[in-house]
């Protein structure tokens, strides 16, 4: 069954002729699957990159790797940079990027806890918005809520 926030933000860029491509660290390709899945998609959804490992950030999204060492790969400085990164590699109206730590094992501290993910939306080359979040949950649900999160304040701020 299809979320209702990705429905409404995929008319919202059907209406406005507006194109959409993701690049996904935290959720891995998920953000696109989800929005491939709504009728017409091909008419806004250009694609997507997914930059699991900090490497492919550095090298195909061009994000030096002092930033990726001070900030740490799930960082709002970093989701920046690669959604920077990915409007060289795919040319659309919107260019969103997701990190996080849905799961233990990156660089989960006290203070950005498992759960934490990081949105940044560039619309035209310009910032969108930028959203740090806290989930609940397992790694899935977690992957989830960002997932519907995104598509609802994609829709908030284009509507």
């Amino acid at each position: 069954m299809l979320n209702q926030d990705i429905v409404k933000c995929s008319e919202i860029l059907i209406a406005k002729a507006l194109t959409i491509s993701f690049v996904e660290s935290a959720t891995a390709g998920r953000m696109v699957a989800e929005f491939s899945m709504v009728p017409n998609a091909g008419k806004f959804l250009k694609g997507g990159f997914v930059c699991y490992d900090a490497s492919l950030k550095q090298e195909h999204l061009k994000v030096p790797k002092e930033l990726i060492d001070e900030c740490t790969p799930e960082s709002m400085e970093v989701t920046a940079a690669i959604a920077k990164g990915l409007s060289k590699l795919i040319q659309s109206d919107i260019h969103v990027a997701v990190t996080g730590l849905p799961a233990p094992g990156g660089s989960e501290t006290p203070e950005k806890p498992v759960g934490t993910m990081f949105i940044y939306a560039l619309y035209r080359g310009n910032k969108l918005f930028a959203e740090r979040l806290i989930f609940d949950g397992e790694p899935e649900e977690i992957i989830l809520k960002t997932v519907y999160h995104t598509a609802e304040a994609l829709a908030r701020h284009l509507d």
